[in-house]
């Protein structure tokens, strides 16, 4: 019988023999970012879950169960909810609806006409203009807020709608994304072809440009919603009369009322579930928008 030479294999230099090598040490270094995402997503999901369980609680219950064990008055805290002064929690979500989808809408379509024009129109003094604008996106908004109150209390228009309104209308971040969205998504050659067929600059923004800038207006759109969806502090300054409250101003009052009355926690709680939906149906409703080709149904322009 034939003897079989058996090679055996030489450890690489350096390493020690009967250590494992290569592949499995990489993916093991692989899987740290992988862990990382899901510890940052358990940290954000987590006070999440903790108020869609917490609403599903009784007043009694809230406070002798166990924190992630579900309740059974979620249905009752909705009625009670509903039934507060007539049913003025629904007044405020009504008027967080018109704040932020009007507000959202009109600065969406300001962001677009600015952020156009400075991607592609060269004038003097267009640097500086966006540099003023930048200057504007590191600028706390609460910073603004007492300036914006005295103006427009010039005005005689504090305590409206009005008033919460026109101060979300310009976005220095919106303008912004939407400039560099418009200089990736819109070529100048296409512009230029616009207005050698004899196109006006009007028509080549709203048939030409418009329609390659979507995918971008709808993520300024969707970040400004929820920025004055959530904006507190505006409110808080500008508005007196609770009936004109959006929902983050109604349920800090409401909260307010609950250290006198703790049964009203529920109702708290239960209102600010209620108040995420909305957002995450709009994310839902929204995200067939978006496109990740930036230059989708367009050529692109020679450098």
């Amino acid at each position: 019988m034939s003897s079989l030479a058996v090679r055996k294999t030489v450890p690489a230099a350096g390493t020690t023999p009967g250590t494992a090598q290569g592949p499995p040490l990489r993916r093991r270094i692989a899987l740290i970012p992988t862990l990382t995402l899901v510890v940052g997503a358990l940290y954000c999901l987590l006070p999440v879950a903790w108020v869609a369980i917490a609403a599903t609680k009784s007043g009694t219950e809230l406070f002798s169960t166990f924190t992630f064990l579900p309740g059974t008055g979620f249905a009752d805290n909705v009625a009670e909810l509903s039934a507060y002064r007539d049913g003025v929690y629904w007044t405020w979500m009504g008027n967080s609806a018109l704040y932020a989808g009007l507000g959202a809408l009109l600065s969406t379509a300001v962001s677009a006409i600015s952020g156009y024009a400075l991607a592609i129109y060269r004038f003097r003094g267009r640097e500086t203009v966006f540099g003023v604008l930048m200057a504007g996106v590191l600028m706390p908004p609460v910073i603004l807020a007492v300036p914006q109150y005295l103006l427009l209390a010039k005005a005689d228009l504090t305590d409206s709608y009005a008033s919460v309104l026109l101060p979300l209308i310009l976005s220095p971040y919106g303008i912004y994304l939407a400039r560099i969205y418009a200089a990736a998504a819109v070529p100048s050659d296409v512009v230029e072809a616009g207005r050698m067929d004899g196109a006006g600059e009007l028509r080549i923004f709203t048939r030409i440009a418009l329609p390659m800038m979507v995918p971008g207006l709808v993520t300024v759109f969707l970040f400004q919603f929820v920025a004055v969806w959530n904006n507190f502090m505006l409110p808080y300054i500008m508005l007196s009369d609770d009936e004109k409250f959006p929902i983050t101003l109604g349920l800090y009052t409401l909260l307010e009322q609950g250290a006198n009355t703790p049964a009203l926690y529920t109702l708290v709680i239960t209102g600010a579930l209620l108040a995420v939906l909305p957002l995450i149906a709009l994310f839902l409703v929204i995200q067939r928008f978006w496109s990740l080709d930036l230059l989708s149904g367009a050529v692109k322009s020679s450098p």
